[in-house]
This record gives C-alpha cells, structure tokens and sequence, in this order.
C-alpha cells in the first residue's frame, strides 16, 4: 500500500531507466535487506533484469544493477561472471540445458543430445537461427533418479527418449511446452516425480509431532550428556 501511495497507483508501471527495471520487484528486493547492505540484492536484482531482458545480461542491465545497489560496476560483473544461472549471450526462447554427468550418461544423455542438434540443426554452444533454441550442455543439474533429463529455461523435463524430446521440441515450436508436474518438474514416461513403477509405496500417512514430556526444562536446567532427550530427538 505505501509503495502504491508512492507511485500514485502506478504499482505495475515499468520505469525505464537505462535498462527497464520494475521498481515495484525491485523494491521488493531492496526491502529485504539493510539499507546499509544493498549490495546483497545484486543476485535477485541481476536475475530479475536478466528475465526482462530475454533470458540474459547485457553490460546496460549489470551497469544499472550496479547503480541501484551503490556498487562499483565491476563487483556486479565479477557476481554475473561467476554464476552459471547468468547469461551474458543471447539465448533463444527456449534455453535447453543438458546434463551430461555421469548418471545422465549412463542413461542416454549422449543419444538426447543427438537428437537436439540433428532435430534442430544446432551443436553445443549454438542457437536455431529463429531465436527459438539455444543448447549448452552442463554439469549436474541434480535430478539423477531421472536421468536422462533437461532444464529448459526454469523447468525440469526428465526420464527422456529421443522419441519425448523431440515431441517437447515440436510442442515448443507450437508455443505450448507441457506445463510441469505436481512437484514442479515433469518426467516425460508418465510417472509422478521420482516414483518408480510400482507407483508410491511408503511415507502415506504424515507423521505426528513428536511427543515432549510434560515437566522438561522444569527446573531450567539441561544436562548435556542427555540433551538429545530434552530436545526429543
């Protein structure tokens, strides 16, 4: 509400200033920290420029991050530089990134990468050129139980074919991606996150609270040799 008073209603409005910034997220951030500590937004201030900018950073955005924040520019380009998460190329609409780890090896992930160039006529490092598909292969992305997977732009598409990743490509095109699963990623053979084929078979009932007896702590004191017990471990 203050921040709606200040800006007469505007809340929504872009203001452009370099690189166009919604001062609303912005705000958003910054107030999250000490004023005396405005450099520790550079990271969600940096993401936030790089989501209005098409998936990347140009010098401008990190000039302006730098801006906000009271920091000399290079500290914003050393942060961009050493985070993978930043992009300071252009990419394409859709971002493939492949993992290519050991597990994901093992399970394919050579054969999905096949697919993707020969698919798209691109190689690693490269972009379709409509601007639709960029390919990077990466280290671990963390989903190994899945393997062979991608994260395309923020979402996880796991347990992959040649056959699944080229029907995502063509519904990629169509402007459609599958949306994402319950648990925010999808496995394209169907399964419900890291289920296997039997489906869930354990952890159905939520577990209660644990059970603290009545009287702990009564005289204020804690022996160390039992603290485990006092603190229901």
């Amino acid at each position: 509400r203050i921040l709606d008073e200040m800006l007469g209603g505007r809340t929504n409005e872009r203001i452009f200033c370099g690189v166009s910034m919604y001062f609303a997220e912005r705000f958003q951030i910054l107030s999250k920290y000490p004023a005396n500590y405005k450099q520790s937004g550079i990271i969600p201030l940096l993401d936030l420029a790089q989501r209005q900018n098409g998936g990347w950073l140009p010098v401008s955005a990190m000039d302006k991050v730098a801006q906000i924040v009271g920091s000399a520019p290079s500290r914003v380009y050393e942060v961009a530089s050493f985070y993978t998460m930043f992009n300071r190329t252009k990419v394409g609409k859709y971002f493939i990134q492949l993992c290519g780890t050991t597990p994901c090896m093992i399970c394919g992930s050579e054969d999905i990468k096949q697919t993707i160039t020969k698919h798209l006529g691109i190689k690693n490092g490269e972009t379709t050129k409509d601007g639709l598909f960029t390919l990077l292969e990466v280290e671990c992305l963390g989903a190994c139980a899945n393997a062979p997977m991608i994260q395309m732009n923020d979402d996880y598409y796991e347990c992959l074919t040649p056959e699944t990743m080229i029907e995502l490509l063509e519904a990629c095109k169509k402007g459609n991606p599958p949306p994402m699963g319950k648990w925010g990623s999808l496995p394209m053979n169907g399964q419900v996150s890291c289920e296997g084929p039997l489906g869930k078979t354990s952890l159905f009932d939520e577990p209660g609270p644990v059970p603290i007896p009545e009287g702990r702590f009564v005289e204020g004191n804690v022996d160390p040799a039992s603290v485990k017990e006092h603190m229901a471990y």
